[in-house]
């Protein structure tokens, strides 16, 4: 366990209601030892992912004093991660947020939400698209999933399953844009394992974290793997090590959720699992 307490800032939507982005982030880093600075991109009454009668504030007016005061503060982070952007304005602040903020020792981590199931989310727009792909290139690590791993390469989406080959090319293809660690999420090669695999084009090292599949559908679930991912990569965890305890995690708050009979479209149950990521970690 490393000891030293590290402090993110975390760029993404706060819903009041419906667990996701902020509200799945903040308490996740938080207790795997992070202090976490929170930027929200906008303030929802819930998520947007099925729930009717949502209400919107957008941030991104204000987005830029929250910059220059934590400039003017002088704050250090050893984390800034990123996730669901709402314009194109969002992406040029949190571009130069990052050469603002980026320390030599500061692992940028991008997740370029921008689409699924083949298609970009209603919100996004080609412009959006193209500021996404530059904010990757900013990144040291990023975790798209298939369809937006296709739509930073170019290419038509595939469905699967997928061979370890065209995984491994794919992941490949993504580093050259220049992150580092690529980790891809959505990859299976039997319908009854699903999971992430990762690729550090420094190392050479590619990693695979399968867990056995759950039905169903389960919003949020994207920014709880990712929130374990960084947060153990930032206790000092390799890479295989933080994908395996971040698929594990996932896996096993959908696992909770879906015996529980809730309704998935609230979020998925991972408090009651968090004291056992806890005594993972050490604390």
């Amino acid at each position: 366990m490393n000891t030293t307490q590290k402090r993110v800032a975390a760029i993404h939507d706060l819903s009041g209601f419906g667990k996701c982005s902020l509200s799945i982030i903040l308490p996740v880093l938080s207790s795997m030892g992070n202090e976490v600075c929170c930027l929200p991109t906008a303030v929802l009454s819930s998520h947007t992912g099925g729930l009717p009668g949502v209400v919107k504030k957008d941030m991104t007016e204000e987005m830029p004093g929250f910059l220059r005061q934590w400039k003017a503060l002088k704050i250090p982070f050893d984390g800034i991660y990123t996730g669901f952007l709402g314009n194109a304005t969002q992406i040029e602040i949190v571009q130069e947020f990052i050469k603002t903020f980026r320390g030599a020792g500061t692992l940028v981590m991008v997740d370029p939400a921008m689409a699924d199931h083949g298609s970009l989310y209603a919100t996004y727009t080609a412009e959006m698209a193209e500021g996404t792909k530059k904010l990757c290139r900013q990144a040291d690590i990023i975790v798209p999933n298939m369809t937006e791993a296709a739509m930073l390469l170019d290419e038509d989406y595939r469905e699967g399953p997928y061979t370890r080959t065209w995984v491994e090319e794919t992941l490949h293809r993504l580093t050259a844009l220049g992150p580092r660690v690529v980790v891809l999420t959505g990859v299976w090669f039997a319908p009854e394992l699903l999971g992430a695999a990762a690729y550090d084009r420094v190392t050479g090292e590619t990693s695979y974290a399968l867990s056995r599949h759950v039905p169903g559908s389960y919003p949020g679930t994207g920014d709880l793997f990712a929130s374990v991912l960084l947060g153990a990569l930032l206790n000092g965890h390799k890479l295989r090590d933080a994908l395996q305890l971040a698929a594990d995690f996932t896996a096993c708050s959908i696992r909770r959720t879906y015996e529980a009979g809730t309704n998935p479209r609230w979020g998925v149950c991972f408090e009651p699992e968090l004291p056992r990521l806890m005594r993972q970690l050490g604390f």
